[in-house]
């Protein structure tokens, strides 16, 4: 089980390794200084060595992502070798099998995907699914933001109640972070309203969005979890919703230490926007930029969108409500007992399309306005902004100003002069790469481990077969693009698991999730108020709730206890 790689240019930001041409060591699936020299040896010389990729925010599991394939027929067995670099008909491109997710990010050379959005209710399910897919490390987010007990504690301003709460909801159902989508919004369009700006009161209860932000945030704070909470913003998808995000970041000032972070605003392409209708819809990604560049409390993921087919799915449901009456296609909509609800629509980014078009310039100038690529993660909020098997495409345009140009070229022709994409000059480093699609993420997600290569981390790492030293990034982003495409080895744990594009060792990957306590005083009050009001609230018993860690393969259950200051 030992494994030295000899003479790779390695890129490994956290620990300020910059391309440098050294070995690596690897003992029992860690990182080690040195091995024997009867170690197995792979040269890689002329190749690039980064720790695998890590996706904070990606839907791969759960009864919403298997809606998603049942209310698409047409994604089945269709042919993409042109566009994707596919070698045979792919089942499920857009919403990809669980076996064939697991296959497709190790080819990638990714090694841990996240599941950012979960009802607890049906989260079960969510970790029978996760259970199936290969090789990857995971961990799912329940869903809060318009949780019954949750929204009943903070109303009460019972903040030690929210806190003990949460932390059983976490070892209930095997969770991992705190996940906020539209805070409110779900259970104020159960009585027929809208909420869309933070100061709007939410029906049957003394609380406004900005409340549940704050609320939620002192809590995470309190239990000590390791990620920042993590917010799908108010008012996505509409014309000038920058206010409401730049409203919401600052809505958590001052609750975190400082250069700590209390929030991760997800997907933000998607809550950049300017305009007051879609006539007069642009970017308002540099404002953003702006604000996340002068705070440390605050870090994102992109949302970036990639031109084609694809899947919407949110637990957003009344946005997706609206986008149904858009586009007019297909649509379903669900709504989880006291907790949360969502909605699907199948859609399609054209480049012609004037919004279309605004939306993918609006992702990367953001990225490349952002200074600080540790506050930023490269996501497509597969499947809603495309699928997560076309990131090499957005890695290339970060890398390349050349492959960003070509790009504007094919795009909406007003949409191109609106644009400040094509007066950015910026061009990420391999090392800036390796931050945004590995270390930032593991880094906001607490996953020490993970990320980075510094002895005694997890043994997972992607190696690509680019020569950093004769290739021009912005020139040659072609056959970057090519390479990024298949790892020319991925390596989890220390085995080598995937080789030029073909899967060649199918390990299990392991499930993170916070086993958080509180005192014991909360815990007993908490029971109580539990058994008294589940009755009321669910169809199902409070015994038959909880997710056993027999659902979990290779369960990794990370202690925490909160005493909270």
């Amino acid at each position: 089980m030992e494994l030295l790689l000899k003479n790779g240019h390695v890129y490994d930001p956290l620990n300020d390794v910059n391309g440098d041409k050294m070995d690596i060591a690897i003992r029992d699936g860690k990182i080690v200084d040195r091995v024997k020299a009867s170690a197995r040896t792979l040269d890689v010389s002329r190749m690039i060595v980064m720790p695998g990729g890590v996706d904070i925010h990606s839907h791969i599991a759960g009864p919403k992502v298997n809606k998603g394939r049942e209310l698409r027929p047409e994604d089945h067995l269709r042919h993409r070798e042109q566009r994707s670099g596919l070698k045979r008909a792919v089942v499920g491109y857009v919403n990809p099998t669980s076996f064939t997710t697991g296959y497709w990010y190790a080819n990638l050379g990714y090694t841990t995907v996240l599941e950012p959005a979960t009802a607890p209710l049906e989260t079960r399910h969510t970790h029978e699914e996760l259970s199936d897919v290969p090789i990857l490390d995971k961990a799912c987010f329940p869903l809060m933001g318009s949780n019954w007990f949750v929204l009943d504690y903070l109303s009460r301003g019972d903040l030690e109640g929210c806190m003990a709460y949460v932390a059983w909801l976490m070892r209930a159902v095997k969770g991992y972070a705190v996940k906020i989508v539209s805070p409110g919004s779900l259970e104020a369009w159960g009585w027929g309203r809208g909420i869309r700006d933070l100061d709007a009161k939410i029906p049957e209860f003394d609380l406004t969005p900005r409340d549940i932000v704050r609320g939620l945030c002192r809590v995470n704070l309190k239990l000590g979890l390791p990620s920042p909470i993590h917010v799908h913003c108010n008012d996505l998808g509409a014309p000038g919703n920058y206010t409401t995000t730049l409203d919401t970041m600052r809505c958590v000032e001052g609750l975190a230490k400082q250069n700590q972070l209390a929030m991760h605003v997800v997907h933000v392409q998607f809550n950049a926007y300017s305009g007051s209708d879609w006539s007069s819809f642009s970017s308002g990604a540099s404002k953003l930029a702006k604000y996340v560049n002068s705070h440390t409390h605050v870090s994102t993921d992109l949302g970036q969108v990639i031109f084609g087919d694809t899947t919407t799915m949110t637990a957003d449901g009344p946005w997706q409500y609206i986008l149904y009456g858009l586009t007019g296609n297909r649509w379903v909509n669900h709504d989880v007992e006291a907790e949360t609800g969502g909605g699907i629509v199948p859609y399609e980014y054209r480049r012609k399309n004037y919004v279309n078009a605004v939306q993918w310039v609006i992702g990367l100038e953001f990225a490349l306005q952002v200074k600080d690529p540790w506050k930023v993660c490269l996501t497509t909020d597969h499947p809603n902004g495309g699928p997560f098997i076309e990131y090499p495409r957005i890695m290339t345009w970060l890398l390349s100003r050349e492959a960003r140009d070509a790009a504007i070229k094919r795009i909406n022709k007003r949409a191109r002069k609106k644009t400040e994409l094509e007066s950015l000059e910026r061009e990420y480093t391999l090392s800036e790469l390796a931050v945004v699609t590995r270390a930032s993420a593991a880094r906001i997600a607490g996953l020490k481990d993970k990320g980075h290569l510094g002895p005694g981390s997890d043994a997972d790492l992607a190696i690509y077969d680019i020569d950093p030293v004769d290739t021009e990034l912005s020139k040659d982003y072609r056959r970057v693009r090519k390479a990024l495409r298949n790892a020319a080895y991925t390596i989890k744990e220390g085995e080598i698991v995937s080789k030029a594009g073909e899967i060649v060792s199918v390990p299990a990957g392991r499930t993170y999730y916070i086993e958080a306590t509180v005192p014991k005083a909360l815990q007993t009050e908490l029971t109580a108020d539990l058994k008294a009001r589940f009755e009321d609230y669910y169809t199902v018993k409070l015994e038959n709730y909880p997710v056993h860690e027999e659902y979990l393969r290779r369960p990794v259950p990370m202690k925490i206890s909160a005493g909270g200051p």
